[in-house]
């Protein structure tokens, strides 16, 4: 691995909240702790739900919170070429291939599963589309053994792809692209060696592992925090109502999610960039811990 290169990267589907920020500030905190690099990216590939009010407030959100990446910001909407480009080598090995199937066939196939269960892609078109059919998507053909990593916080894990989610989309035929692909693409592109986000993304890391073993690209190493809960218990984001960061009030913003991976107060009176100083020293220790 190269110098430590982190990463923060939202989608513009909301404003910044209390549970966006303690992922930007724990990935900003583990690249000032490597004394690395902290990049940013905006990942508005989806255009029905990404605005771009939405990623000029994110931004300054971040600017309120004294939290600068060390470089130009990389936008995916402007990096369809990027994705084409790249999955061409995938297209030329063989490891991704056309699929015709429709989502109702994929629900019927998946109809034995218990209701929120994964749908797992029963390889219809694995061997060929069927004669007569138009494909639909790109599929990457998932390895046959589990794949095996290891999370700084969480331990090793271990997922076989073959019965969570089989051969999983990498672009449907309208064009659009999956998250499990154009993440993997932007990280390696940009040197990412270490990955910071919230816990509710672990089980999409098995995938993206994949992704990066058939590019024969080295993976990052992953570290999952701890994600912030809403008042019934799920996951503090857009979809169950978070309001939007009050920026009038950056420390005690910052003072909300530190407490929440169990850190200590830090002194009163600091100032934003006294306050940030002083917490690299305890992530420091606390990256220590999950060692």
């Amino acid at each position: 691995m190269s110098a430590y290169v982190g990463r923060f990267a939202p989608s513009p589907t909301g404003p910044l909240h209390l549970g966006s920020l303690a992922t930007a500030l724990g990935s900003w905190l583990d690249a000032q702790v490597h004394q690395g690099r902290w990049l940013v990216r905006i990942e508005d590939i989806d255009p029905e739900r990404c605005k771009p009010e939405h990623t000029s407030a994110i931004l300054q959100a971040l600017h309120a919170h004294g939290l600068h990446p060390d470089e130009p910001i990389w936008t995916q909407s402007q990096r369809h070429d990027v994705y084409d480009h790249t999955l061409e080598h995938l297209l030329h090995a063989g490891a991704v291939y056309p699929c015709a199937c429709t989502r109702k066939e994929l629900d019927a196939a998946n109809q034995h599963r218990a209701f929120g269960d994964n749908r797992v892609y029963p390889g219809t078109c694995r061997h060929g589309m069927p004669k007569g059919r138009t494909a639909r998507a790109l599929r990457l053909r998932v390895p046959e053994t589990p794949v095996v990593w290891t999370d700084w916080r969480l331990g090793p894990q271990a997922e076989d792809l073959n019965h969570t989610s089989g051969d999983f989309v990498l672009k449907r035929g309208d064009g659009h692209w999956a998250y499990h692909w154009v993440v993997v693409v932007d990280d390696a592109l940009a040197g990412v060696t270490d990955v910071v986000r919230g816990e509710d993304l672990t089980d999409t890391t098995g995938r993206q592992v994949a992704v990066y073993r058939a590019m024969g690209w080295p993976e990052p190493r992953y570290f999952h925090l701890p994600v912030i809960l809403a008042e019934d218990g799920q996951k503090l984001s857009k979809q169950t109502g978070a309001q939007a960061l009050d920026c009038r009030r950056p420390l005690d913003n910052l003072a909300h999610v530190w407490s929440h991976f169990g850190m200590p107060a830090l002194g009163a009176g600091l100032s934003l960039t006294g306050w940030l100083q002083q917490a690299v020293p305890i992530w420091a220790n606390y990256r220590a811990a999950h060692r």
